[in-house]
C-alpha cells in the first residue's frame, strides 16, 4: 500500500506537494480517505498523481533550460564586453604613457631653451658692461667678492625654480 511519503520520495518532492497535486487532479482519480482521515491510494490514483506531476514539471524543465540558455548568452555577452573594456583600458594606458613622454620631452626642450636664453642674457649683459663703464650695476673693485654662480637644478620642474 502506497503512502504520501513513499510517493513523495519516489517523485523527489515534499509531502505538501503531493497534497497539492491530489487537490489538482480530477475528483474521480483522487484517492479516498478512510475513517481515520488517511488516504487510501489505488493504482489509478498513484498513476494520476505521477502523470500530473510529470506533465506539470516538464514545462518547467523546458522553461529552465531556456532560462539557462539565456543566462549563458548573457554571460558570453558580458565576457565580450569586459574584453572590449580591457582593450580600451590598455589603449588609454598607452596613450597616457605617450602623453607623459611628450610632456617630459617638451619640458626638457623648454629647459634647454631657458638655459640658452639665460646664457644669452648673461652674455648680453657682460657685453653691455664692457661697452659702458658708467654702469651702476657693475660691482666696485673693493666690494666685489667674485662671480656668483648658480647651479641649475635638474628635474622635471627645475626650470620653474629659476
Amino acid at each position: 500500500m502506497e503512502t504520501i511519503s513513499s510517493i513523495a520520495k519516489r517523485l523527489n518532492v515534499t509531502n505538501g506537494r503531493i497534497y497539492q497535486i491530489i487537490k489538482e487532479i480530477p475528483a474521480d482519480k483522487q484517492p479516498k480517505k478512510d475513517a481515520k482521515g488517511k488516504y487510501n491510494f489505488t493504482k489509478e490514483s498513484v498513476e494520476a498523481i505521477e502523470s500530473y506531476y510529470n506533465s506539470v514539471s516538464s514545462p518547467k524543465t523546458d522553461n529552465e533550460s531556456d532560462l539557462v540558455k539565456q543566462l549563458r548568452a548573457d554571460l558570453e555577452d558580458a565576457k565580450a564586453e569586459i574584453k572590449a573594456k580591457n582593450n580600451q583600458i590598455d589603449k588609454f594606458q598607452q596613450l597616457l604613457d605617450q602623453q607623459q613622454q611628450l610632456n617630459l620631452a617638451t619640458n626638457r626642450q623648454n629647459e634647454k631653451l631657458l638655459d640658452g636664453s639665460a646664457n644669452d642674457t648673461k652674455q648680453n649683459v657682460s657685453e653691455s658692461q664692457n661697452m659702458d663703464d658708467t654702469d651702476v650695476s657693475k660691482p666696485a673693485e673693493d666690494n666685489y667678492k667674485g662671480e656668483e654662480t648658480k647651479t641649475s637644478k635638474k628635474g622635471l620642474f627645475g626650470w620653474l625654480r629659476r
